[in-house]
């Protein structure tokens, strides 16, 4: 795996269905090294701090692959990296065998995979079509959000390592759609599964917990 694009953004203000809404879901590829801390990247701005950044959301990454996917199905070959608001657009990231508690080596930052990544809204604003947040939970493959062990810098071109594997087989991919998707066999086995995982950021867990009736 390899940083195809660093991405980051400032605070924008614009208007949606009459009401006016702070975002920084706009991201742009920057060309410059970037500071990982214990909240977010410097430089990187979060107009929403309940939803986005903090401990369990500092890094927000996303395929490289899927790029051509989402040109095709959104009918937009304009997509631009940073598109889907990700922090850093990595080749080869596959949401089927990152696992939640891993630990991956971005630049010179260590970082532990803590949860899914749940579209809002704001997303479908950013791709400019209405119908994106239906199709991105249909298609199970949300990025990866991630905890920061060991601040760092990382820039473009820079290699992404597995330095730990989880021992436990919940991926990303396998929690989200255990959690989305009605017809995923014996669900219930993998949600509870998920709860076990000290890893797993604590909105997932109270998710669960929701859905779960626990």
């Amino acid at each position: 795996m390899k940083i195809i694009s660093t991405n980051i953004s400032k605070i924008k203000t614009l208007i949606h269905n009459g009401k006016e809404v702070k975002t920084g879901i706009f991201k742009t590829p920057t060309n410059e090294p970037v500071v990982i801390e214990k909240l977010n990247i410097i430089g990187d701005e979060q107009a929403d701090l309940v939803n986005h950044g903090g401990i369990d959301k500092a890094v927000y990454a996303f395929s490289h692959n899927h790029y051509d996917y989402w040109k095709q199905t959104l009918e937009n070959d304009d997509l631009a990296m940073g598109a889907f608001g990700e922090n850093f657009t990595i080749s080869d990231l596959d949401e089927a065998t990152i696992h939640i508690g891993d630990h991956i080596r971005i630049g010179t930052a260590l970082l532990e995979v803590s949860q899914p990544r749940v579209p809002c809204f704001k997303l479908a604003i950013a791709l400019n079509n209405k119908n994106s947040l239906k199709l991105f939970t249909q298609h199970y493959c949300t990025g990866v959000y991630f905890r920061v062990l060991e601040q760092g810098v990382a820039k473009t071109g820079d290699s992404v390592v597995i330095e730990k594997k989880a021992s436990h087989d919940i991926s990303v991919k396998k929690l989200f759609r255990a959690f989305f998707d009605k017809k995923y066999p014996d669900y219930e086995s993998v949600l509870l599964a998920a709860l076990e995982l000290p890893e797993l950021a604590l909105e997932w867990q109270i998710k669960i917990k929701k859905k779960l009736a626990i």
